[in-house]
């Protein structure tokens, strides 16, 4: 059995074609389900390594497999880029003008291929299958409202899973660092449109209409004392609204008033609540003369840590980087498409700290980038932890 120092070692050898990896796909960045040649990249990566890989998988992910029978162990690793604008001034910079991997989803994708030739080239590898998950579409879904998680487990990429593990970057940890826990550890995301309606009139008569930005007042108040008074306060839930547009000019009071918003919570009773309050908050418009038209988009679902897997990769973490680097995750209000395949086989993600230096680079931004010494970390770590999954579910 490889010893995990060995482990952080081999990929530590890799450094080069890790980096080398991340900045190709890094300066050649693709949107959700366009990830034509990130995919080609990790296909031809993987048949130079020896490794058969499908694709065309979930439209545009990449499926290659190491081993065979059971257990069989899924790692999966997301390639979707972000339409921003990169800022930074790097010889790596996105190529594609408005495209970004602000995310570090180039670096996952990296992680996973140099995760591939540490286990290919493995000699005392437990038996059992590995299964690599190259993922579309983490950031948004398709026109029928489907990530590139749920187009992966519709064309079975998941079938017959014992269990599934992934990281994700993150640029406000210390490189090294390593944070999970288990249990709920980001929410479900679902979002809302809805329109005010009223009566338009002049502005200097308001009598005559029904003013729209006046019952939008009333709701907005409403639809922040749900979180307050409606929901039970040990249950974390989050209503926003992010956006607000209705009128034209000064002296016209609109008709209606257009907003939208997002919604967030952990539990799937909560969360059902949540769009019932949302909608009795609207009905405010309604008593006041008024009306309101809501649409509710729902997203992924929260995603949950499986216990035992996070112990299993806490073990790992503390093995190869010892005590010190290991931080009991958070749970937070963001949200992962990986949920969907937490909820089909018991799995895990951990937090990879890869912060660059003293700016802050927050996910999302054009500015962000993240420490490429910490790319062969979180190889080791999957492997490890890859390992010892099939040892222990054998």
């Amino acid at each position: 059995m490889t010893p995990a120092h060995t482990i952080l070692e081999q990929a530590r050898q890799l450094q080069t074609d890790l980096v080398a990896w991340r900045r190709d796909i890094h300066m050649h960045p693709e949107l959700s389900f366009e990830e034509v040649r990130t995919a080609r990249l990790v296909a031809d990566t993987l048949h130079a390594m020896g490794i058969e890989a499908q694709t065309g998988v979930g439209k545009t992910g990449v499926v290659a497999r190491l081993g065979e029978g059971k257990p069989v162990i899924g790692i999966r690793a997301d390639m979707d880029a972000l339409p921003i604008q990169e800022a930074n001034d790097v010889p790596y910079a996105s190529q594609i003008p408005g495209k970004m991997h602000a995310c570090g989803h180039d670096a996952h994708t990296a992680i996973l291929l140099g995760v591939a030739r540490i286990l290919n080239e493995m000699p005392d590898r437990p038996a059992g299958e590995i299964r690599l998950l190259f993922q579309p579409s983490e950031e948004t879904e398709d026109a029928e409202g489907k990530s590139g998680a749920v187009r992966m487990i519709e064309e079975g990429a998941l079938e017959g899973i014992d269990a599934v593990i992934a990281l994700h970057v993150a640029s406000g940890i210390p490189s090294g660092k390593i944070r999970i826990g288990g249990g709920y550890v980001s929410a479900s995301v679902d979002s809302f449109e809805a329109v005010i309606i009223g009566e338009g009139c002049h502005g200097a008569y308001p009598q005559y209409g029904i003013d729209p930005i006046y019952l939008l007042a009333q709701v907005i108040n409403a639809v922040h004392g749900i979180r307050a008074r409606r929901v039970n306060p040990v249950r974390p839930a989050v209503i926003s609204i992010g956006s607000v547009h209705g009128g034209v000019a000064d002296n016209v009071i609109p008709d209606r008033v257009a907003i939208k918003g997002t919604i967030r919570s952990y539990d799937d009773s909560t969360r059902e609540q949540l769009w019932a309050e949302l909608e009795k908050a609207l009905g405010v418009a309604r008593a006041l003369g008024g009306d309101f038209q809501l649409r509710i988009v729902k997203g992924y679902p929260s995603m949950i840590n499986d216990q035992g897997v996070s112990d299993l990769i806490q073990g790992a973490a503390v093995d190869i980087l010892g005590p010190d680097a290991l931080h009991i995750e958070e749970p937070g209000m963001g949200a992962e498409d990986f949920s969907y395949m937490t909820r089909l086989a018991p799995g895990a993600m951990f937090h990879l700290g890869a912060q660059l230096d003293s700016v802050n680079r927050p996910h999302h931004s054009p500015i962000f980038d993240l420490d490429e010494s910490a790319l062969p970390i979180g190889a080791a770590v999957l492997v490890e932890s890859a390992c010892r999954l099939l040892r222990q579910m054998a």
